[in-house]
């Protein structure tokens, strides 16, 4: 017998003292936990000690206990090896099942008052054997942190969706976000494009989320799998497939049984697809996290005791799956053990009340970057530098995982956005929508990472205390005593003032909002509001090749009611009628006016008035376009009204019903409808005339849709000629044009046109909408992302369906770079966090000659071609747009040029004997360092 069974085996286990806490003895002596450890640092002692402590402290269920009786001191190992070495296997499951429950909080190890409740130790992993051949453990956690492949880990994590790029552009996006200091990559998984019908699944091409995250391991990276699975993600129906509102006496997320078994069957699908490829990390694969359900706490109470009842059944579902890793759910404040509590937002260091379980680390699953956008939206914009200040904020209180919404949103290709969201997605990321690095906000996110991992040993092993450092600052100190690991963040509340703070022995500026980190409790390396990264700007360049584009036209059919016969009484609901496989739906029904039922005066005309559910309409009258009408996103329901030239006879009304994407949020969203609901013509001598009840003949989607006109071979089904300006309304366009020059992105932009679809070779890039202004008079969005994966070197087929009035001789199609690249230094600036590093513990310098400098780096090996603008002194302005200022170095570009020009990366630094040498005309005012430089493959001259 080894020495941890008879250790297990020996004397008294347990006897009741005090106020009935156990402890833990062996021959009548208490056994500390040092002493403990002492005997095996390798974890066999501590699954020993989770075993029996669960099972003699914790009230555990007669399932557990059966289960814990079956672990007996004979199935321990007869030599303690390294935890990788142990041969747990079998054990696995019980373990699993055993540490699922919360640690007994009363359950001591050695003496009650020296002693350490179990529930504060790590929880030990058992070790499994990968895809490699090799054993790796799994994933636990305490209330410190994760605990990660029997590390304790610092996690910067980003959401990059599978289904909103492609493939093809993976590799790029993944490398950036690695770059950018990430380890870990989030993503939803989409059931509505997995099993777009019922018992029907595709995990094709941009759906292949096991190449995705068997992609994202291979990068280097962890994964947090989002089952949901109802995800919302500003996805057509937050993910719930369509067919699923057809289930008889479903309700979705509730006590329901139809639900629950649809649920049950798909999240079971997913885990065991997961399990098969071997992508747990339990399996030594890279996912370490699942999350089941999303933000629910927002409709649970719609619910009352179904909805509680729904969470407590949801987790348990979940935890039944034995993944091997942990279970969370996001805004939920009361996610039963074992799942976790997250939290989603910008600031969830101050607003975070903490996981619901002492035992719980603290993760914040969504960092929102921006704001999405929904047409008639405006731009949205959040600063970098708030989204450090939140990141050092979280990480400063105890938080050890923080992950952003978006990392890069990307495109919602077809169909898939939800209710009248934008086809592009998140493009304020750090990662834009076409994966350009967006500067500064990807590069000081980047440094935030570096600053806070040079603290990480503090953060995790070190004792925390704070201290009041003046009115609206303090600091937050994570200390190691008897050691050299001591990390500060020096924080300013107050959003209008800087201040100057004591600490250390030191002097140190905070502007305001921000927070100074400083890895050795001395050394600033970072300022939240500081930004030390390059800035950048986009440009659209119009492509030579692709121009001088030849367009033809097509016009969509109008039905009459001939065409369609009454199929029922009143206009059918729209959701119902297209069962999400459309935008389009036609509502026929006619009227047979006599000469005396119209008014006499020529200016004075009847008045066609549609009142709408939602979410937009055409209308025809006797073939004739009439006009159209929409809702927005806070209000899908609208009413149309216009003036009709109607005939005597009968008259044909038409009108095209159209969704723009389903709801994504929300209770009962099973219970929402669209379309029309009341029809009349006012305005006639023998009055108002309701036509709801009319008798309506119907048609789902468009005959050019049912003919794939927007493919080669469909394209021919249908009669093309020359577009000449602005054509009909609802109207097909098309015409072909050879890849753009060079490798970088492209974009389509639609001017002159109204709203619709775009295909490229027979794919969809999305929906634009063009004529639905922001409150600023523009699009919220003119421009919309052609993969290059879609592109064939020649004759790519563009097909555009134009809803409205278009003109298509505006469009251009474009070459998207940030080859406009810029660095904004001041003296106050830190140097780069770059300068810095920890090497065997110690903190210090990674350079010879540590000091502020404007840094600056062209992507794609491109190089300086030519500097555009540069001032040392007092500059004003943004990247792509800065202005000189009363005081400037005469020689600032000459210096720049002698630095930058023809590399790929320099630095300038920030030295006033650079520029000003002896004659500095404004030695009073303190300097910025402004440069702004172009990237490119050719120099200009």
């Amino acid at each position: 017998m080894g020495r941890i069974a008879r250790f297990l085996k020996a004397g008294k286990y347990a006897e009741r003292v005090g106020a009935g806490a156990p402890v833990l003895r062996r021959s009548g002596a208490d056994v500390s936990v040092a002493s403990v450890e002492n005997q095996h640092r390798d974890g066999a002692v501590n699954l020993s000690r989770w075993v029996y402590c669960l099972r003699k402290c914790s009230p555990l269920s007669s399932e557990t206990e059966k289960l814990g009786s079956s672990f007996s001191a004979s199935t321990m190992p007869e030599r303690p090896q390294s935890s990788i070495g142990f041969r747990w296997e079998r054990l696995c499951p019980l373990f699993q099942q055993l540490t699922a429950w919360p640690a007994p909080t009363r359950c001591w190890i050695g003496n009650k008052e020296q002693g350490a409740a179990v529930g504060d130790l790590p929880r030990p992993s058992c070790a499994v054997v990968g895809h490699d051949g090799k054993k790796h453990p799994g994933v636990t956690y305490d209330g410190k942190s994760l605990i990660v492949n029997g590390r304790r880990e610092l996690l910067f994590s980003g959401s990059i969706h599978y289904t909103r790029s492609t493939p093809e552009m993976w590799p790029d996006i993944l490398t950036k976000a690695k770059q950018g200091g990430l380890n870990v990559i989030q993503t939803y998984v989409f059931w509505n494009v997995h099993e777009p019908e019922q018992g029907k699944f595709n995990f094709e091409g941009n759906y292949d989320v096991v190449k995705f995250i068997r992609m994202v391991g291979e990068h280097g990276m962890y994964v947090t799998l989002r089952i949901g699975p109802f995800i919302q993600a500003e996805w057509n129906h937050g993910g719930l497939p369509y067919w699923l509102r057809e289930v008889p006496n479903i309700v979705f997320r509730s006590d329901n049984a139809p639900f629950k078994y649809h649920m049950k069957k798909y999240t079971k699908m997913i885990i065991n697809k997961m399990k098969e490829e071997k992508l747990f990390a339990s399996q030594g694969g890279p996912i370490i996290l699942s999350q089941i359900e999303n933000e629910y706490n927002h409709i649970q109470l719609a619910y009352k005791e179904l909805g509680d009842k729904y969470v407590q059944w949801a987790a348990k579902m979940a935890v039944s799956q034995k993944t091997g890793v942990p279970w969370i759910m996001c805004k939920q404040k009361d996610a039963p053990d074992p799942v976790i509590n997250t939290c989603n937002g910008r600031h969830c260091g101050d607003t975070f009340t903490g996981p619901n379980k002492p035992y719980k680390p603290a993760l914040w699953t969504e960092n929102w970057t921006a704001q999405y956008r929904v047409f008639g939206d405006p731009p949205s914009q959040r600063a970098a530098e708030d989204i450090a200040f939140s990141v050092a904020r979280f990480f400063s209180g105890n938080g050890t995982l923080v992950n952003y919404y978006m990392y890069h949103g990307g495109t919602n290709f077809g169909r898939t956005s939800a209710v009248f969201t934008t086809t592009r997605y998140y493009d304020e990321a750090p990662l834009d929508e076409y994966g350009l690095q967006r500067e500064p906000k990807w590069g000081h996110l980047k440094d935030v990472h570096k600053a806070i991992n040079l603290c990480k040993k503090a953060l995790l092993w070190g004792h925390f205390s704070t201290q009041n450092l003046g009115k609206d600052t303090e600091a937050r100190v994570y200390q190691k005593p008897g050691t050299n690991i001591c990390s500060a963040f020096l924080t300013n509340n107050n959003s209008r003032l800087p201040a100057t703070v004591s600490f250390g022995g030191k002097e140190h500026y905070l502007p305001p909002r921000s927070i100074s980190i400083l890895p050795d409790c001395k050394t600033v390396v970072y300022n939240t509001q500081t930004i030390v990264s390059q800035h950048n700007a986009r440009n659209y360049k119009k492509s030579k090749v692709a121009s001088n584009l030849k367009w033809e036209m097509s016009s969509e059919p109008i039905p009459t009611a001939e065409h369609l016969p009454v199929d029922s009484k009143i206009p059918k609901e729209l959701y119902s009628l297209l069962k999400d496989t459309t935008d389009y739906a036609w509502y026929t029904t006619k009227i047979e006016l006599a000469p005396h039922d119209l008014p006499m005066r020529s200016d004075i005309l009847p008045v066609l008035r549609v009142a709408s559910l939602g979410h937009a309409l055409l209308a025809f009258v006797n073939g004739k376009y009439v006009g159209s009408a929409h809702g927005s996103h806070d209000e899908k329901n609208f009413v149309f009204e216009h003036g009709v030239d109607f005939k005597p006879g009968v008259n044909h009304i038409q009108l095209l019903g159209m969704t723009i994407g389903l709801p994504d949020s929300g209770a009962y969203m099973e219970h929402r409808f669209a379309g029309p609901r009341a029809v009349t013509v006012l305005g006639l001598n023998t009055g108002t005339v309701d036509l709801t009840v009319n008798g309506w003949g119907h048609q789902v989607g468009l005959q050019g849709e049912k003919f794939h006109v927007y493919t080669q071979s469909g394209s021919h089904r249908v009669q093309w000629k020359n577009a000449k300006g602005k054509g009909p309304a609802l109207t097909w366009y098309k015409t072909y044009f050879d890849a753009p020059e060079a490798n970088d992105p492209v974009a389509i932009r639609m001017s002159g046109m109204g709203k619709g679809m775009i295909w490229v070779n027979g794919k969809s890039i999305g929906r634009h909408w063009m004529s639905y202004l922001s409150p600023l008079g523009q699009p919220s969005q003119s421009e919309y992302h052609i993969p290059r994966s879609f592109i064939k070197p020649t004759q790519n087929l563009l097909v555009v369906l134009e809803e409205e009035k278009g003109n298509p001789e505006e469009i251009d199609i474009l070459l998207v770079n940030r080859d406009t690249i810029c660095s904004i230094i001041t003296e106050d600036h830190p140097p780069h966090v770059k300068s810095w590093e920890r090497k065997n513990n110690n903190f210090r310098a990674a350079v010879d000659d540590v000091k502020s400098a404007a840094h600056l780096k062209c992507t794609n090996n491109k190089k300086i071609i030519s500097v555009e603008f540069a001032s040392f002194g007092d500059p004003y302005g943004a990247c792509g747009g800065f202005v000189m200022g009363k005081c400037n170095a005469p020689n600032t570009k000459e210096v720049v040029e002698q630095h930058c020009l023809g590399k790929t990366v320099c630095s300038v630094p920030m030295d006033r004997e650079l520029f000003f040498k002896n004659n500095d005309g404004c030695a009073d005012i303190k300097k910025s360092l402004v440069i702004q430089v172009r990237c490119g493959r050719k120099m200009h001259h």
